[in-house]
């Protein structure tokens, strides 16, 4: 599994993780298993980086309890996300709480409060609870605002959208980050599930099997890595087997023009 040092976060990590929305909201002992499962696949795929939040409902405690006996062997990003500071605070312990006490990347979901979660994110950084620092957003809508985010130079990552479906960073967000050096975090790989429903034909991938890439799947996962601007990607999943398929697409040899303008080309065919 390739490495990559996620901007100033002084984090190394590896280029695919593993998202918690939606597949790590779950109760009960079959369904919490299932969870640990997963996350075996990802450590031993060398997919160690694991990101939730409050805002996925039961993931963060599901998480937590799954990496418990082993939390010195990943890193967990997670987020804050209420328009409350006192809530903010009852967030953050309740995640420290659940991963042992320090959290990898704490960020501010969709930049909701930002300036008072970025003050007490600080404080828990000063204090050793926190490594680095980042902020999320998914909507286009708020990249200005993210933009002036990420200029105050207080933020070590950010975490946004991109895909051959969604690549409005490209135009502002992905350079500035660039420019700053700050780490970049992908999420929605496959545009929560929209690029995975009608995939090419396997004959129609030939052109890439000589850089590692089998599925199309790990054609997405690859073509997002191939931006030396991205540093991780984390697409959700509950089956073991495809974690270990993701984790496989984050090794070299990278895609060069060609190769992401046919992944492009496809992902237009069987969905335009």
């Amino acid at each position: 599994m390739q490495y990559r040092a996620l901007g100033k976060s002084g984090l190394n990590v590896p280029v695919i993780g593993m998202g918690t929305w939606q597949t790590f909201d779950v109760q009960g002992t079959t369904a919490e298993q299932n969870a640990r499962t997963v996350v075996e696949s990802a450590l031993q795929g060398g997919a160690n980086f694991f990101d939730s939040s409050p805002m996925y409902g039961q993931a963060e405690r599901v998480l937590g309890e799954t990496l418990r006996r082993r939390r010195e062997q990943a890193m967990v990003a997670t987020k804050v996300w209420t328009p409350s500071s006192e809530e903010g605070k009852t967030q953050a312990r309740r995640a420290l709480s659940f991963f042992g006490g320090y959290i990898d990347l704490y960020q501010i979901h969709n930049l909701v409060h930002w300036r008072d979660h970025l003050e007490m994110l600080e404080r828990l950084r000063d204090a050793g609870n926190v490594r680095a620092i980042g902020a999320t957003h998914y909507s286009s809508s708020s990249f200005p605002e993210m933009q002036r985010v990420m200029q105050t130079g207080r933020l070590s990552a950010i975490q946004i959208p991109y895909n051959p479906f969604e690549r409005e960073v490209e135009r502002a967000i992905l350079p500035l980050a660039a420019d700053l050096g700050l780490g970049v975090v992908v999420m929605r790989p496959f545009a929560e599930g929209t690029l995975m429903r009608h995939p090419p034909a396997q004959r129609e991938l030939s052109p890439l099997r000589s850089f590692g890439v089998m599925t199309w799947a790990q054609a997405l996962l690859k073509w997002i890595l191939s931006d030396a601007r991205c540093h991780v990607t984390i697409p959700a999943t509950s089956h073991a087997e495809r974690m270990l398929e993701n984790a496989a697409a984050g090794e070299p040899p990278w895609f060069g023009a060609e190769e992401r303008a046919l992944v492009v080309r496809l992902a237009q065919r069987s969905y335009g």
